[in-house]
């Protein structure tokens, strides 16, 4: 009678353990729409607002594909992932789906068809935004022109290829709801918080994630890394020794040379892009949110920059590189410091970083040539430079400005950079 009790208990386990997954990892189909309501033009431009602070279109437009058609590879430390088509075409878009399997997808993370969404898709933070502002979204993305494409099948490793596994994702990550103002706070900084840790996600690239592609809570805006990029972090940016204004801030946020601290460029430029089509109120309620982050890192603070010392022979060759290459844009003489703005480098954050990642990177690949904000093009230059000219360079940069500090891993960060860019 025993055993039986025993067996009896490990299979009302095993049945309440299935219906659990069952539970965890199941959602139904919503039903499809054959139209869309249409929607007026302020709803509209309230929509394509929503959808610019969202960055949609810097993850669901390729290189030289169709507006909000998708096929943008995401590279992740789990595999590839190819954003979906949110154009309104019937078939491979979204055009049958309803407002409420659109504000499912918003805030769950679950697609009209019940398969979960991964977690690339910033849905833990959409979750935090309004209604309204889900359904002006909604109204926009199905007013854009429909486009019958298709992306390509993901490349995702076991056993995060098993889509339903997301759901345990879910259960550790996916909390909150919608943001409500703080009494105690102005309505702009409100606005700030709003967009910042709702639709524009910042956190998501601004932050160290875990081991399974979670935000680790306890440093939330202490920086991150995207697609070789340092995405810097956020607090403390006013005690910086090198401070930010709310002024430079708006205009580094809006497409813009910021005086002193340079432009955005990699990952941020259409994340700036976007910003810049928004209400110009709305990118000085960002920069306020952000610039009263406080540093909340117990690590020591760096000793301030210092300048004067002996530049090494390497460096000696990147001066000759730079009067050769840069000068002519950001010389002290330079026209072009003047005509557009061209930023002096000893100072921009690129140098001042702790690290060489991003100063790197913009050598490498440049600046493309932008029509949505005024152009701080810059040429690429991986081709003309190989590995020693660009450890060259770097090296006379720093020391220009922080001679005290210099850069230790400076020749492995542009292996690892010229690696990465290798890769297919």
């Amino acid at each position: 009678m025993k055993r039986k009790t025993i067996i009896g208990v490990v299979l009302a386990i095993g049945v309440v353990g299935l219906g659990f997954a069952f539970w965890m990892m199941w959602r139904p189909e919503i039903a499809t729409v054959s139209q869309p309501l249409k929607a007026d033009r302020e709803t509209l431009d309230r929509g394509r607002r929503v959808v610019e602070a969202g960055d949609c279109a810097v993850c669901h437009t390729r290189p030289g594909g169709a507006y909000m058609a998708g096929g943008l590879p995401l590279v992740t430390p789990f595999g590839t992932l190819f954003t979906t088509n949110i154009t309104p075409d019937p078939e491979s878009g979204i055009g049958k789906w309803s407002l409420d399997a659109f504000e499912r997808a918003m805030r769950e993370g679950i697609a009209r068809d019940g398969h979960f969404l991964y977690p690339a898709f910033p849905y833990v933070h959409y979750r935090k935004m309004s209604d309204a502002d889900i359904a002006d979204a909604y109204a926009y993305l199905m007013s854009v022109d429909p486009i019958t494409y298709t992306a390509p099948q993901n490349h995702m490793v076991f056993p995060m290829n098993f889509r339903p596994l997301v759901s345990f994702w879910n259960l550790l990550f996916l909390h909150g709801d919608p943001l409500e103002p703080l009494p105690n706070q102005s309505a702009q900084w409100n606005r700030g918080r709003y967009l910042v840790e709702g639709a524009g996600h910042c956190s998501s690239c601004h932050s160290p994630l875990n081991l399974i592609g979670g935000e680790k809570s306890s440093e939330r805006f202490n920086g991150g890394v995207v697609d070789g990029w340092t995405a810097p972090a956020l607090r403390g940016m006013t005690e910086a020794q090198h401070p930010w204004s709310e002024a430079q801030l708006v205009a580094y946020l809006t497409g813009e040379v910021a005086e002193g601290h340079g432009a955005a460029a990699g990952p941020m430029l259409p994340v700036s892009l976007s910003i810049a089509q928004l209400p110009t109120e709305d990118a000085h309620a960002i920069a306020q949110y952000i610039l009263d982050l406080k540093k909340t890192s117990s690590d020591a603070p760096s000793p301030p920059c210092t300048y004067g010392v002996k530049p090494s022979a390497r460096a000696l060759m990147g001066a000759s590189l730079f009067d050769g290459a840069c000068a002519s844009c950001h010389g002290g003489a330079a026209p072009m410091r003047v005509i557009e703005s061209r930023p002096a480098l000893a100072n921009t954050s690129a140098v001042m970083a702790d690290s060489p990642r991003n100063l790197i990177q913009t050598i490498l690949q440049g600046i493309p040539m932008s029509s949505a904000a005024s152009s701080h093009y810059m040429p690429a230059f991986a081709p003309s430079l190989d590995d020693t000219h660009v450890a060259a360079l770097a090296e006379y940069l720093r020391n220009q400005s922080c001679a005290n500090r210099p850069w230790t891993d400076l020749d492995k960060t542009i292996k690892s950079i010229r690696a990465q860019e290798q890769q297919p």
